[in-house]
């Protein structure tokens, strides 16, 4: 019975410690704005005192927050998403280099046309890093999938 007890706690140990800490809340929604033409919005909410790195983010630094969209026939696709937000740029010393990060909230917004009167999806990854003033985590990735009607 103590083994099993003691094995009980390790495996239950095992299991906290093992979980990914991710502080982001991403939500994903589509807004029409005219015949064929959407915009995708993907928001970031994350809890002070975390972080999240913009787009523009230069080499050297923290990894920048970064969209891959998965090709479909049916839309189109161009350029970055709109960073909507307020955005901080500081010397980080740690880094060495300029960064450019948003605290609280950010929203991305990205243009997508459709190629006729169809019903499809927006699909893809969203890949980012997070920081507070104590630690970094990891670069993650989440994917999305949302519809366009």
């Amino acid at each position: 019975m103590k083994y099993l007890f003691t094995f009980i706690l390790i495996l239950l140990a095992g299991i906290t410690f093992g979980q990914v800490e991710d502080p982001v809340q991403w939500s994903y929604t589509a807004r029409k704005k005219a015949d064929n033409l959407y915009e995708l919005v993907v928001t970031a909410t994350l809890p002070k005192p975390w972080h999240i790195y913009s787009q523009s983010t230069p080499a050297g630094g923290p990894v920048p927050t970064r969209f891959i969209f998965k090709t479909n026939p049916l839309l189109s696709v161009t350029g970055k998403p709109k960073e909507v937000g307020a955005l901080q740029t500081i010397k980080d010393e740690n880094f060495g280099v300029d960064v450019k990060y948003y605290s609280n909230k950010v929203e991305f917004v990205q243009s997508v046309k459709l190629k006729g009167k169809v019903k499809t999806n927006i699909s893809g990854t969203v890949e980012y890093m997070v920081c507070n003033d104590e630690r970094c985590l990891p670069p993650t990735k989440k994917t999305f999938d949302v519809k366009l009607l």
